[in-house]
């Protein structure tokens, strides 16, 4: 019976590879296969990460997401491409792992926290051996970045996509104490208004790029007529109780 290699989904943590795990850094610098996703046309986030932490023969499968952001995430095309874009990359890393390669997948922030990789984890846990190391997500660099605390106390913290409709948006910022709002981007008027609604805009910092060269932390209402790339975060400090 031939031994399985096992697939590692490795959080890279939000941009700054001091911030990567001791796990992560092992893997990758004993890699032999390494898999990432990446726009078609860019180098990938996740693999400009680790760029000279990587073996040079380690052999690099780049996926190349079909469709981003040029139609709605509630349109039938979005979805029906993305899974058959997943299915097709399982196709390979199952192959490789059936074969007894262990391959490390580059995963942007935590792999189970709204990452790609959770697509192919659930397509490949019942086959062959998968293994995810847990990172420091974006949002813990926005928080950090931001110079305050996130929740005080009993705080109830709502973490949010963008890409909601904005009657869920403002219902749900309403409701809570502390807020992240994640996947800005062209979604950012769309946030302000929910956030007005709510009564929680003259609260609200903006994000960008926690961790990473290039970050900026501001309050929202004074980046107005600013471009907002899509991972921006929103953050809404809580304000609850302490000694």
């Amino acid at each position: 019976m031939s031994i399985l290699g096992t697939i590692h989904g490795v959080g890279l943590g939000p941009g700054d590879a001091d911030l990567m795990s001791l796990r992560a850094h092992r893997l990758l610098e004993n890699a032999r296969h390494v898999a990432f996703f990446r726009k078609e046309g860019r180098s990938g986030r996740a693999r400009g990460i680790v760029d000279g932490l990587l073996p040079k023969n380690a052999v690099e499968f780049p996926m190349e997401y079909p469709v981003t952001t040029e139609i709605p995430v509630s349109h039938p095309d979005y979805n029906a491409a993305l899974s058959a874009f997943y299915s097709e990359c399982t196709v390979h890393l199952r192959a490789l792992a059936k074969a007894g390669e262990d391959v490390v997948v580059l995963c942007e922030g935590d792999p189970f926290f709204y990452g790609s990789f959770m697509h192919l984890y659930e397509r490949l846990k019942d086959d062959v051996p998968v293994q995810v190391v847990p990172a420091i997500t974006g949002m813990s660099a926005a928080w950090t970045a931001s110079g305050q605390p996130i929740t005080w106390g009993d705080d109830v913290l709502s973490v949010l996509m963008a890409t909601l409709p904005e009657e869920d948006l403002v219902r749900h910022m309403a409701a809570a104490d502390a807020l992240v709002v994640m996947k800005i981007g062209r979604n950012i008027e769309k946030v302000r208004s929910a956030l007005q609604a709510a009564g929680k805009y003259e609260a609200a910092w903006l994000v960008k790029y926690a961790s990473m060269e290039g970050q900026t932390v501001q309050r929202l209402l004074e980046a107005e007529g600013q471009i907002t790339p899509y991972f921006s975060i929103v953050l809404v400090h809580g304000n609850g109780r302490r000694p």
